[in-house]
């Protein structure tokens, strides 16, 4: 597609209410947005591979904090700002004032000074994550109403204990362009697996916002796991909602060959059980350091009963042509090499590399979209602009 294919797209969707927005929950965006930032991800690539330049800003500070491990979000979050033209800092609260009882409030307005986004990943307490980012949010609202801040930071939902709309929004682009559009994703089945792993306390939010989004497309979204994997009902509410909206369908099943039966598209991740998530986070906040690892124990030992969940090349014979497309968020559990028995069987890892890794590659597109949704008033123009005033990317 040109760019202009990119922009007639665009003049037929309404999205003007995501300039000065957040980016929380995929399900608290409409269709149209959901697809305008489709939209702008594919342009904002397009032009980057025509060596044009993508910078928005000639300066500013994208702000990040990361409450949990990261490499692909942190780096893509990174590879995003930097593509429009901020630079990125890292809060590091082991080494701000937050380790010594700053507000959140403080803390939010102290570094936006100059910050014209905060990303933050918080996915490891139910019930914590996503309220922390709202805070924040609530927090540089609050300094920038009062005139302390000169902007007011959008936020950017890396990773919470709800949603991964970052990771499952490059999915779907993956996917869209895996099948050669949306009008090809009606009816496809998907298969969203728990899978075995050799650790415990995986946060819910990949398979959450698998369901959450993809019943959107008109897809036969399945969730598959062991009983007592169970995850948030309110969620499971959203995807049979979603699925009505579209006229697809969600249904759930305890046998990992009924999900992998006849499916286009398969994704198998290993979580932990909403009820366990909850235990551990009351755990944490009483500091009851030998109930954690008790639970830790219970939790390892329960899901050694499930090995048998592991995409293997048998699980993968019983999809649609015996060559459904394989996803995962990574880093995968992989048989004989990260583990000695995990999610995946390293035949079926290998096959599928390339394909994995062109699904990670969507992620620094999808975040420098939800950003240029938020900053730019009108992205068409905007775009247009990007390509006629013919500024390289690289002097080649």
């Amino acid at each position: 597609m040109k760019l202009q294919d990119y922009i007639d797209h665009l003049d037929k969707l309404a999205f003007e209410n995501m300039y000065g927005s957040d980016f929380f929950l995929t399900w608290e965006k409409s269709d149209d947005e959901i697809a305008a930032t489709f939209l702008v991800a594919d342009a904002l690539r397009h032009l980057r591979q025509s060596n044009t330049s993508t910078r928005i800003f000639d300066s500013g500070l994208a702000i990040s904090q990361f409450r949990d491990n990261s490499t692909r979000t942190r780096f893509s979050f990174a590879s995003a700002c930097n593509m429009l033209g901020l630079e990125v800092q890292d809060l590091d609260e082991e080494k701000s004032q937050i380790a010594h009882g700053e507000t959140i409030r403080e803390t939010s307005n102290m570094i936006s000074f100059m910050a014209d986004v905060i990303g933050i990943r918080d996915d490891m307490y139910i019930g914590k994550g996503n309220e922390y980012m709202r805070m924040v949010a609530d927090a540089v609202q609050e300094g920038w109403e009062d005139g302390l801040l000169e902007q007011r930071p959008s936020l950017i939902n890396l990773q919470c204990d709800i949603d991964h709309p970052t990771q499952c929004m490059a999915d779907m682009l993956h996917i869209i362009h895996h099948f050669g559009g949306t009008k090809n994703l009606k009816g496809k089945k998907l298969a969203m697996s728990w899978a075995y792993s050799p650790s415990y306390g995986k946060p819910l939010s990949v398979p959450q916002g698998v369901i959450g989004l993809m019943t959107r497309m008109g897809m036969d979204v399945v969730l598959a796991h062991p009983e007592g994997y169970e995850v948030m009902a309110n969620v499971e509410d959203v995807a049979i909602r979603n699925s009505k909206a579209s006229g697809g369908s969600f249904q759930k099943t305890s046998s990992m060959k009924e999900a992998f039966s006849g499916a286009d598209i398969v994704y198998p991740k290993s979580w932990a059980p909403y009820a366990a998530m909850e235990e551990r986070t009351l755990l944490y906040e009483k500091r009851d350091f030998e109930g954690i690892g008790e639970l830790e124990k219970s939790l390892l030992a329960k899901n050694a009963v499930h090995k048998d969940w592991e995409c293997t090349e048998d699980m993968m014979a019983l999809t649609r042509d015996k060559s459904a497309l394989y996803m995962h968020c990574l880093p995968a559990d992989i048989s004989g090499v990260s583990c000695v028995q995990g999610e995946v069987a390293s035949s079926v890892f290998d096959r599928y590399r390339i394909p994995l890794y062109k699904q990670a590659g969507y992620k620094p597109y999808i975040i420098a979209a939800m950003i240029f949704l938020s900053k730019i008033k009108d992205p068409q123009k905007t775009l247009l602009t990007m390509r006629d005033r013919k500024l390289k990317r690289f002097f080649d």
